[in-house]
Protein backbone atom coordinates (compact mmCIF):
# COMPACT_ATOMS: atom_id res chain seq x y z
CA UNK A 1 0.00 0.00 0.00
CA UNK A 2 1.02 3.73 0.10
CA UNK A 3 0.28 6.47 1.91
CA UNK A 4 -1.53 9.30 0.58
CA UNK A 5 -0.56 12.53 2.52
CA UNK A 6 -2.92 15.63 1.46
CA UNK A 7 -3.25 17.33 5.20
CA UNK A 8 -5.80 15.67 6.60
CA UNK A 9 -6.57 12.04 7.82
CA UNK A 10 -3.12 10.85 8.34
CA UNK A 11 -3.27 8.29 11.65
CA UNK A 12 -1.02 6.74 13.98
CA UNK A 13 -0.96 3.75 12.29
CA UNK A 14 -0.30 5.19 8.70
CA UNK A 15 2.88 6.78 10.38
CA UNK A 16 4.31 3.55 11.69
CA UNK A 17 4.18 2.08 8.80
CA UNK A 18 5.86 4.63 7.16
CA UNK A 19 8.77 5.38 9.70
CA UNK A 20 9.10 1.65 11.24
CA UNK A 21 7.73 -0.39 8.04
CA UNK A 22 9.19 1.66 4.62
CA UNK A 23 5.54 2.09 3.18
CA UNK A 24 5.38 4.29 0.10
CA UNK A 25 4.27 7.96 0.36
CA UNK A 26 2.88 9.98 -2.12
CA UNK A 27 1.56 13.37 -2.24
CA UNK A 28 -2.21 13.98 -3.31
CA UNK A 29 -2.95 16.06 -6.78
CA UNK A 30 -5.17 18.01 -4.92
CA UNK A 31 -2.25 19.31 -2.51
CA UNK A 32 0.67 20.01 -5.17
CA UNK A 33 -2.01 22.69 -6.72
CA UNK A 34 -2.62 24.01 -3.45
CA UNK A 35 1.37 24.14 -2.70
CA UNK A 36 2.13 25.89 -5.95
CA UNK A 37 -0.52 28.36 -6.03
CA UNK A 38 0.13 29.61 -2.19
CA UNK A 39 3.93 29.12 -3.63
CA UNK A 40 2.41 32.17 -6.62
CA UNK A 41 1.23 34.08 -3.81
CA UNK A 42 4.52 33.97 -2.16
CA UNK A 43 6.68 34.95 -4.96
CA UNK A 44 4.15 38.13 -5.60
CA UNK A 45 4.28 39.04 -2.40
CA UNK A 46 8.22 38.88 -2.54
CA UNK A 47 8.70 41.15 -5.60
CA UNK A 48 5.87 43.71 -4.19
CA UNK A 49 8.62 43.78 -1.23
CA UNK A 50 6.05 42.65 1.04
CA UNK A 51 7.35 42.29 4.13
CA UNK A 52 6.99 38.84 5.40
CA UNK A 53 8.50 37.24 8.79
CA UNK A 54 10.78 35.00 8.16
CA UNK A 55 11.12 35.51 4.52
CA UNK A 56 12.16 38.87 4.22
CA UNK A 57 12.85 39.47 8.02
CA UNK A 58 14.82 37.94 10.53
CA UNK A 59 13.72 35.28 12.73
CA UNK A 60 12.97 35.33 16.86
CA UNK A 61 14.67 38.57 18.33
CA UNK A 62 15.79 39.58 14.61
CA UNK A 63 12.32 39.79 13.18
CA UNK A 64 12.44 43.56 13.12
CA UNK A 65 15.53 43.52 10.90
CA UNK A 66 14.44 43.74 7.24
CA UNK A 67 16.47 41.70 4.00
CA UNK A 68 17.27 43.25 0.79
CA UNK A 69 16.99 41.21 -2.06
CA UNK A 70 20.48 39.84 -1.91
CA UNK A 71 20.22 38.79 1.39
CA UNK A 72 16.76 36.94 1.02
CA UNK A 73 18.23 33.66 -0.84
CA UNK A 74 21.11 33.53 1.65
CA UNK A 75 19.09 34.07 4.54
CA UNK A 76 17.77 30.55 4.33
CA UNK A 77 20.75 29.07 3.79
CA UNK A 78 22.20 30.76 6.68
CA UNK A 79 19.09 30.04 8.58
CA UNK A 80 19.34 26.35 8.48
CA UNK A 81 23.13 26.78 9.69
CA UNK A 82 22.78 28.29 12.35
CA UNK A 83 19.52 26.65 13.87
CA UNK A 84 21.70 22.70 12.99
CA UNK A 85 22.86 23.31 16.35
CA UNK A 86 21.94 19.83 18.12
CA UNK A 87 23.97 17.74 20.67
CA UNK A 88 24.13 14.22 21.36
CA UNK A 89 23.51 9.99 19.62
CA UNK A 90 22.24 9.96 16.89
CA UNK A 91 17.91 9.82 16.78
CA UNK A 92 16.62 6.38 15.49
CA UNK A 93 16.03 6.25 12.15
CA UNK A 94 12.20 5.72 12.68
CA UNK A 95 12.13 9.11 14.60
CA UNK A 96 13.15 11.11 11.53
CA UNK A 97 11.15 9.72 9.09
CA UNK A 98 8.13 10.21 11.38
CA UNK A 99 9.23 13.98 11.28
CA UNK A 100 9.85 14.03 7.34
CA UNK A 101 6.51 12.62 6.23
CA UNK A 102 4.52 14.94 9.27
CA UNK A 103 6.36 18.03 7.88
CA UNK A 104 5.33 17.32 4.33
CA UNK A 105 2.01 16.88 5.55
CA UNK A 106 2.30 20.38 7.10
CA UNK A 107 2.93 21.31 3.70
CA UNK A 108 0.23 19.33 1.85
CA UNK A 109 -2.00 22.01 3.48
CA UNK A 110 -1.24 24.89 0.98
CA UNK A 111 -0.28 27.14 3.89
CA UNK A 112 3.25 27.03 4.37
CA UNK A 113 4.97 29.01 1.05
CA UNK A 114 7.93 26.62 0.20
CA UNK A 115 7.83 25.31 -3.48
CA UNK A 116 6.89 21.98 -4.13
CA UNK A 117 10.37 20.77 -4.81
CA UNK A 118 11.10 20.96 -1.08
CA UNK A 119 7.93 18.78 -0.55
CA UNK A 120 9.13 16.57 -2.59
CA UNK A 121 12.51 16.05 -1.72
CA UNK A 122 10.84 14.94 1.82
CA UNK A 123 8.72 12.31 -0.23
CA UNK A 124 11.54 11.00 -2.37
CA UNK A 125 13.74 10.54 0.83
CA UNK A 126 11.13 9.01 2.68
CA UNK A 127 10.65 6.27 -0.54
CA UNK A 128 14.16 5.53 -1.42
CA UNK A 129 15.38 5.28 2.28
CA UNK A 130 17.76 8.28 2.59
CA UNK A 131 17.61 9.34 6.39
CA UNK A 132 19.34 12.60 7.77
CA UNK A 133 21.63 12.16 10.48
CA UNK A 134 19.69 13.95 13.36
CA UNK A 135 21.40 14.47 17.11
CA UNK A 136 18.57 13.55 19.82
CA UNK A 137 19.04 16.77 21.99
CA UNK A 138 18.73 20.18 21.12
CA UNK A 139 15.09 21.26 20.85
CA UNK A 140 12.99 22.97 23.19
CA UNK A 141 9.72 22.60 21.22
CA UNK A 142 8.86 25.87 19.97
CA UNK A 143 9.28 27.39 17.21
CA UNK A 144 8.98 23.99 16.71
CA UNK A 145 11.98 21.19 16.56
CA UNK A 146 14.23 23.70 14.82
CA UNK A 147 17.89 21.84 15.88
CA UNK A 148 16.46 18.46 14.36
CA UNK A 149 14.55 19.62 11.36
CA UNK A 150 18.02 21.55 10.23
CA UNK A 151 19.73 18.92 10.32
CA UNK A 152 17.50 17.28 8.05
CA UNK A 153 17.13 20.56 6.04
CA UNK A 154 20.98 20.44 5.35
CA UNK A 155 20.03 17.79 3.20
CA UNK A 156 18.45 19.69 0.84
CA UNK A 157 21.51 21.92 0.16
CA UNK A 158 23.33 18.78 -0.35
CA UNK A 159 25.00 19.36 3.55
CA UNK A 160 24.83 17.29 6.32
CA UNK A 161 25.08 13.62 7.05
CA UNK A 162 22.54 10.40 6.35
CA UNK A 163 22.21 7.01 6.19
CA UNK A 164 21.54 4.79 3.13
CA UNK A 165 21.30 1.59 2.47
CA UNK A 166 22.73 0.53 5.49
CA UNK A 167 26.21 3.63 5.27
CA UNK A 168 26.84 6.80 7.17
CA UNK A 169 27.38 9.16 4.14
CA UNK A 170 27.68 12.89 3.28
CA UNK A 171 24.58 13.81 2.69
CA UNK A 172 25.36 15.29 -1.32
CA UNK A 173 26.70 11.46 -1.77
CA UNK A 174 23.29 9.85 -0.09
CA UNK A 175 21.13 11.82 -2.12
CA UNK A 176 23.45 11.36 -5.38
CA UNK A 177 23.38 7.42 -4.97
CA UNK A 178 19.58 7.68 -4.55
CA UNK A 179 19.20 9.55 -7.45
CA UNK A 180 17.39 12.32 -5.93
CA UNK A 181 17.90 16.28 -6.90
CA UNK A 182 19.68 18.92 -4.61
CA UNK A 183 16.40 21.18 -4.80
CA UNK A 184 18.63 24.08 -2.74
CA UNK A 185 16.69 26.42 -0.78
CA UNK A 186 15.22 29.85 -2.27
CA UNK A 187 13.02 32.60 -0.12
CA UNK A 188 10.86 30.85 2.10
CA UNK A 189 12.21 27.40 1.91
CA UNK A 190 14.20 27.01 4.86
CA UNK A 191 11.93 27.96 7.43
CA UNK A 192 9.39 26.12 5.51
CA UNK A 193 11.22 23.28 6.25
CA UNK A 194 12.07 23.24 9.82
CA UNK A 195 9.12 25.52 11.62
CA UNK A 196 6.82 23.35 13.58
CA UNK A 197 7.10 20.64 16.33
CA UNK A 198 7.40 17.30 14.06
CA UNK A 199 9.84 15.75 15.27
CA UNK A 200 7.97 15.46 19.17
CA UNK A 201 4.97 14.97 17.52
CA UNK A 202 6.10 11.77 15.26
CA UNK A 203 8.13 10.57 18.34
CA UNK A 204 4.85 10.75 20.07
CA UNK A 205 2.85 9.17 17.76
CA UNK A 206 5.49 6.06 17.92
CA UNK A 207 5.31 6.22 21.17
CA UNK A 208 1.45 5.89 21.95
CA UNK A 209 1.37 2.69 18.98
CA UNK A 210 4.19 1.05 21.35
CA UNK A 211 2.26 2.02 24.64
CA UNK A 212 -1.28 0.45 23.47
CA UNK A 213 0.30 -2.93 22.66
CA UNK A 214 2.58 -3.11 25.92
CA UNK A 215 -0.78 -1.96 27.87
CA UNK A 216 -2.50 -5.19 26.09
CA UNK A 217 0.44 -7.13 27.65
CA UNK A 218 -0.05 -5.98 30.74
CA UNK A 219 -3.64 -7.27 30.95
CA UNK A 220 -2.09 -10.42 29.59
CA UNK A 221 0.53 -10.90 32.31
CA UNK A 222 -1.82 -9.64 35.06
CA UNK A 223 -4.50 -12.63 33.36
CA UNK A 224 -1.29 -14.83 34.36
CA UNK A 225 -0.67 -14.00 37.78
CA UNK A 226 -4.14 -14.04 38.83
CA UNK A 227 -4.58 -17.45 38.10
CA UNK A 228 -1.30 -18.56 39.69
CA UNK A 229 -2.39 -16.48 42.49
CA UNK A 230 -6.14 -18.13 42.36
CA UNK A 231 -8.07 -14.44 42.50
CA UNK A 232 -11.45 -14.14 42.76
CA UNK A 233 -12.99 -13.24 39.73
CA UNK A 234 -15.87 -11.51 40.31
CA UNK A 235 -14.05 -8.21 40.46
CA UNK A 236 -13.63 -8.52 36.69
CA UNK A 237 -17.57 -8.73 36.03
CA UNK A 238 -17.97 -6.21 32.79
CA UNK A 239 -21.32 -5.48 35.23
CA UNK A 240 -19.13 -3.54 37.86
CA UNK A 241 -17.34 -1.59 35.31
CA UNK A 242 -20.10 -0.39 33.36
CA UNK A 243 -21.66 0.76 36.43
CA UNK A 244 -19.01 3.27 36.85
CA UNK A 245 -18.70 4.42 33.13
CA UNK A 246 -15.23 4.76 32.26
CA UNK A 247 -14.48 3.26 28.96
CA UNK A 248 -10.79 1.95 29.56
CA UNK A 249 -12.03 0.30 32.98
CA UNK A 250 -14.79 -1.72 30.35
CA UNK A 251 -12.10 -2.90 27.55
CA UNK A 252 -9.83 -3.60 30.22
CA UNK A 253 -11.69 -5.79 32.26
CA UNK A 254 -13.16 -7.55 28.99
CA UNK A 255 -9.40 -8.36 27.76
CA UNK A 256 -8.37 -10.13 30.70
CA UNK A 257 -11.42 -12.42 30.60
CA UNK A 258 -10.85 -13.29 27.92
CA UNK A 259 -7.72 -14.18 28.21
CA UNK A 260 -8.53 -16.35 31.47
CA UNK A 261 -11.42 -17.78 29.72
CA UNK A 262 -12.31 -21.32 29.88
CA UNK A 263 -9.95 -21.99 32.72
CA UNK A 264 -11.00 -22.90 36.19
CA UNK A 265 -10.54 -20.01 37.69
CA UNK A 266 -12.75 -18.14 34.91
CA UNK A 267 -15.69 -21.37 35.19
CA UNK A 268 -15.38 -20.59 39.04
CA UNK A 269 -13.95 -24.13 39.85
CA UNK A 270 -11.35 -22.95 42.62
CA UNK A 271 -11.91 -21.90 45.76
CA UNK A 272 -10.70 -18.33 46.41
CA UNK A 273 -10.85 -15.41 48.86
CA UNK A 274 -14.13 -13.28 48.92
CA UNK A 275 -11.70 -10.38 48.54
CA UNK A 276 -8.21 -9.90 47.15
CA UNK A 277 -5.94 -6.89 47.50
CA UNK A 278 -6.19 -3.94 45.19
CA UNK A 279 -3.38 -5.06 43.09
CA UNK A 280 -5.35 -7.95 42.30
CA UNK A 281 -9.15 -6.56 42.16
CA UNK A 282 -8.18 -2.81 40.86
CA UNK A 283 -6.43 -3.62 37.90
CA UNK A 284 -9.18 -2.98 35.06
CA UNK A 285 -9.42 0.60 36.40
CA UNK A 286 -5.76 1.31 36.58
CA UNK A 287 -5.33 0.03 33.04
CA UNK A 288 -8.30 1.39 32.20
CA UNK A 289 -7.37 5.13 33.42
CA UNK A 290 -4.14 4.35 31.24
CA UNK A 291 -6.26 3.26 28.37
CA UNK A 292 -8.24 6.42 28.61
CA UNK A 293 -5.64 8.96 28.49
CA UNK A 294 -3.92 7.29 25.43
CA UNK A 295 -6.86 7.60 23.37
CA UNK A 296 -6.92 11.54 25.09
CA UNK A 297 -3.52 11.93 23.57
CA UNK A 298 -3.89 10.54 20.49
CA UNK A 299 -6.98 12.79 20.01
CA UNK A 300 -4.03 15.36 20.35
CA UNK A 301 -1.19 13.92 18.90
CA UNK A 302 -3.47 13.11 15.72
CA UNK A 303 -4.42 16.67 15.44
CA UNK A 304 -0.90 17.91 15.57
CA UNK A 305 -0.16 15.46 12.92
CA UNK A 306 -2.71 17.31 10.64
CA UNK A 307 -2.71 20.87 11.43
CA UNK A 308 -1.00 23.69 10.52
CA UNK A 309 2.74 24.01 12.46
CA UNK A 310 3.95 26.21 11.17
CA UNK A 311 4.94 30.19 11.04
CA UNK A 312 3.91 32.37 9.45
CA UNK A 313 0.60 30.97 7.54
CA UNK A 314 -0.15 31.76 3.89
CA UNK A 315 -3.43 32.31 2.76
CA UNK A 316 -3.62 32.42 -1.01
CA UNK A 317 -7.43 32.55 -1.32
CA UNK A 318 -7.42 35.44 0.93
CA UNK A 319 -3.91 37.10 -0.57
CA UNK A 320 -2.76 37.43 2.89
CA UNK A 321 0.28 35.78 5.65
CA UNK A 322 -0.31 35.71 9.41
CA UNK A 323 2.09 35.31 12.01
CA UNK A 324 1.27 33.32 15.00
CA UNK A 325 2.49 30.58 17.46
CA UNK A 326 1.26 27.02 15.52
CA UNK A 327 4.54 25.69 16.27
CA UNK A 328 3.91 25.61 19.60
CA UNK A 329 4.63 22.10 20.99
CA UNK A 330 2.78 22.37 24.20
CA UNK A 331 -0.92 20.93 22.78
CA UNK A 332 1.36 17.36 22.06
CA UNK A 333 3.98 18.04 25.62
CA UNK A 334 1.46 18.23 27.94
CA UNK A 335 -0.68 15.12 27.67
CA UNK A 336 2.39 13.22 26.54
CA UNK A 337 4.19 13.75 29.86
CA UNK A 338 0.63 12.41 31.28
CA UNK A 339 1.14 9.18 29.09
CA UNK A 340 4.79 8.58 30.52
CA UNK A 341 3.18 8.78 34.25
CA UNK A 342 0.22 6.30 32.91
CA UNK A 343 2.84 3.88 31.88
CA UNK A 344 4.68 4.16 35.15
CA UNK A 345 1.28 3.73 37.22
CA UNK A 346 1.04 0.82 35.20
CA UNK A 347 4.68 -0.64 35.75
CA UNK A 348 4.04 -0.03 39.58
CA UNK A 349 0.88 -2.32 40.04
CA UNK A 350 2.81 -5.16 37.70
CA UNK A 351 5.68 -4.96 40.10
CA UNK A 352 3.60 -4.88 42.80
CA UNK A 353 1.61 -8.29 42.18
CA UNK A 354 4.89 -9.79 40.76
CA UNK A 355 5.74 -8.96 45.18
CA UNK A 356 2.96 -11.10 45.60
CA UNK A 357 3.88 -14.23 43.54
CA UNK A 358 7.52 -14.10 45.07
CA UNK A 359 5.91 -13.33 49.10
CA UNK A 360 4.84 -16.60 50.82
CA UNK A 361 2.85 -14.70 53.15
CA UNK A 362 0.67 -13.59 50.29
CA UNK A 363 0.75 -16.23 47.46
CA UNK A 364 -1.91 -18.68 48.06
CA UNK A 365 0.39 -21.76 48.74
CA UNK A 366 3.43 -20.57 46.36
CA UNK A 367 6.69 -21.62 47.99
CA UNK A 368 9.04 -18.46 48.94
CA UNK A 369 10.52 -16.32 45.95
CA UNK A 370 9.07 -19.13 43.35
CA UNK A 371 11.94 -21.99 44.36
CA UNK A 372 11.25 -25.37 45.94
CA UNK A 373 15.27 -24.71 47.38
CA UNK A 374 14.62 -21.78 49.36
CA UNK A 375 17.36 -21.15 51.66
CA UNK A 376 19.95 -22.74 49.28
CA UNK A 377 18.72 -21.29 46.56
CA UNK A 378 17.00 -17.32 45.97
CA UNK A 379 14.61 -18.13 43.22
CA UNK A 380 13.68 -15.05 41.83
CA UNK A 381 13.85 -12.75 45.35
CA UNK A 382 16.19 -10.32 42.89
CA UNK A 383 14.26 -10.21 39.72
CA UNK A 384 11.95 -7.93 42.00
CA UNK A 385 14.83 -5.91 42.78
CA UNK A 386 15.90 -4.95 39.24
CA UNK A 387 12.12 -3.93 38.44
CA UNK A 388 12.25 -1.92 41.46
CA UNK A 389 15.35 -0.03 40.71
CA UNK A 390 13.56 0.58 37.18
CA UNK A 391 10.74 1.78 38.49
CA UNK A 392 12.17 4.50 40.79
CA UNK A 393 14.40 5.61 37.19
CA UNK A 394 10.40 5.86 35.60
CA UNK A 395 9.20 7.87 38.84
CA UNK A 396 12.53 10.45 38.27
CA UNK A 397 11.20 10.74 34.92
CA UNK A 398 7.88 11.60 35.72
CA UNK A 399 8.45 15.09 36.20
CA UNK A 400 6.03 16.93 33.35
CA UNK A 401 8.80 18.78 30.58
CA UNK A 402 6.13 20.96 29.88
CA UNK A 403 6.12 22.83 33.20
CA UNK A 404 9.92 23.43 32.23
CA UNK A 405 10.24 26.07 29.68
CA UNK A 406 13.40 28.33 30.17
CA UNK A 407 13.14 31.60 28.02
CA UNK A 408 15.22 31.70 24.79
CA UNK A 409 15.94 34.42 22.19
CA UNK A 410 16.82 37.28 24.38
CA UNK A 411 13.59 36.56 25.35
CA UNK A 412 11.70 37.02 22.55
CA UNK A 413 10.53 32.74 22.99
CA UNK A 414 10.12 33.30 26.48
CA UNK A 415 7.69 30.28 27.06
CA UNK A 416 8.49 27.12 25.16
CA UNK A 417 7.21 23.70 25.49
CA UNK A 418 10.39 21.33 26.24
CA UNK A 419 8.41 18.62 24.18
CA UNK A 420 10.95 17.25 22.90
CA UNK A 421 12.49 16.50 26.72
CA UNK A 422 9.00 14.65 27.21
CA UNK A 423 9.23 12.78 23.75
CA UNK A 424 12.92 11.52 24.88
CA UNK A 425 12.35 10.71 28.37
CA UNK A 426 8.74 9.05 27.28
CA UNK A 427 10.76 6.63 25.84
CA UNK A 428 12.97 5.97 28.46
CA UNK A 429 10.01 5.11 30.87
CA UNK A 430 8.81 2.72 28.15
CA UNK A 431 12.14 0.77 27.70
CA UNK A 432 12.21 0.32 32.10
CA UNK A 433 8.67 -1.00 31.19
CA UNK A 434 9.69 -3.55 28.58
CA UNK A 435 11.61 -4.80 31.18
CA UNK A 436 9.22 -4.77 34.46
CA UNK A 437 6.51 -6.01 32.69
CA UNK A 438 9.29 -9.23 31.19
CA UNK A 439 9.66 -9.98 35.38
CA UNK A 440 6.23 -9.93 36.03
CA UNK A 441 5.31 -12.86 33.19
CA UNK A 442 8.91 -14.84 33.44
CA UNK A 443 7.31 -14.45 38.00
CA UNK A 444 3.96 -15.38 36.19
CA UNK A 445 5.34 -18.32 34.04
CA UNK A 446 7.02 -19.57 37.45
CA UNK A 447 4.56 -19.66 39.47
CA UNK A 448 1.81 -21.56 37.12
CA UNK A 449 4.83 -24.60 36.29
CA UNK A 450 4.92 -24.49 40.27
CA UNK A 451 1.24 -25.29 40.56
CA UNK A 452 1.23 -28.08 37.57
CA UNK A 453 3.82 -29.59 38.96
CA UNK A 454 3.01 -29.58 42.80
CA UNK A 455 -0.12 -29.20 43.55
CA UNK A 456 -3.52 -31.30 42.42
CA UNK A 457 -3.38 -29.15 38.69
CA UNK A 458 -5.85 -27.20 37.16
CA UNK A 459 -6.82 -25.92 33.90
CA UNK A 460 -5.77 -22.45 33.05
CA UNK A 461 -7.18 -20.08 30.54
CA UNK A 462 -6.77 -20.80 26.99
CA UNK A 463 -4.88 -17.01 26.56
CA UNK A 464 -2.75 -17.98 29.58
CA UNK A 465 -1.83 -21.25 27.90
CA UNK A 466 -0.57 -19.57 25.31
CA UNK A 467 1.70 -16.81 26.69
CA UNK A 468 2.95 -19.61 29.35
CA UNK A 469 3.83 -21.61 26.36
CA UNK A 470 5.28 -18.84 24.27
CA UNK A 471 7.43 -17.12 27.31
CA UNK A 472 9.23 -21.02 27.56
CA UNK A 473 10.00 -20.49 24.10
CA UNK A 474 12.54 -18.04 25.28
CA UNK A 475 13.24 -18.35 29.23
CA UNK A 476 13.29 -22.16 30.86
CA UNK A 477 11.77 -22.90 33.93
CA UNK A 478 14.21 -22.19 37.05
CA UNK A 479 14.67 -25.87 38.27
CA UNK A 480 17.71 -24.60 40.41
CA UNK A 481 19.66 -20.55 40.52
CA UNK A 482 20.99 -19.09 37.55
CA UNK A 483 22.42 -15.88 36.33
CA UNK A 484 19.25 -14.49 35.47
CA UNK A 485 20.52 -11.22 33.70
CA UNK A 486 19.79 -13.42 30.40
CA UNK A 487 16.47 -14.36 31.19
CA UNK A 488 15.77 -10.69 32.46
CA UNK A 489 17.37 -9.27 28.74
CA UNK A 490 15.47 -11.99 26.73
CA UNK A 491 12.14 -11.25 28.80
CA UNK A 492 12.54 -7.50 28.01
CA UNK A 493 12.36 -7.65 24.26
CA UNK A 494 9.97 -10.78 23.92
CA UNK A 495 7.78 -8.20 25.60
CA UNK A 496 8.90 -5.38 22.98
CA UNK A 497 8.52 -7.85 19.97
CA UNK A 498 4.88 -8.11 21.15
CA UNK A 499 5.09 -12.02 20.57
CA UNK A 500 3.14 -12.97 23.71
CA UNK A 501 0.75 -10.39 22.54
CA UNK A 502 0.74 -12.12 18.86
CA UNK A 503 0.33 -15.34 20.43
CA UNK A 504 -2.66 -14.79 22.51
CA UNK A 505 -4.99 -12.44 20.46
CA UNK A 506 -4.27 -15.48 17.47
CA UNK A 507 -6.05 -17.74 20.75
CA UNK A 508 -8.20 -15.43 21.99
CA UNK A 509 -9.14 -12.80 19.59
CA UNK A 510 -7.97 -9.19 19.93
CA UNK A 511 -7.99 -6.87 23.06
CA UNK A 512 -8.79 -3.59 21.73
Amino acid sequence: MTVIIKGAGLTIEELVRVARHGEKVELHPDSIVKINKCRAMVERKIIAHEIMYGVNTGIGEFSEVVLDDDQVKDFQKYLIYNHAAGIGEAAPIEHVRAAMLLRSNVHAHGNSGNRIEITQTFIEMLNKGVTPFVCQKGSVGACGDLAPMSQIALLMMGEGHAYYQGEFLEGREALRRAEIPIPGLQARDGLAAINGSNVLTGMSAIMLYDTNNWLKQAEIACAMSLEALKANMKPYDTRILEARGFIGGIRSAASIRKVVKNGDLFEGRLKTKVQDAYSMRSTPQVIGAAHDTIKWARSQVEIEMNGVGDNPIFFADENIQLSGANFQGSPVSLPMDLVGAAVTMVSVMSERRMNRLNNPALSVGLPPFLTKGAGMFSGLMLSQYTADMQIVEQRILCMPASIQSIPAAADQEDFVSMGMNTALKNFQILDNAYGILGIEFMAAAQALDLRSKFETPYVFGDGVKKAHETIRRHVDYLEIDRPLYPDHNKMKELVKSCEILTEVENTVGSLE
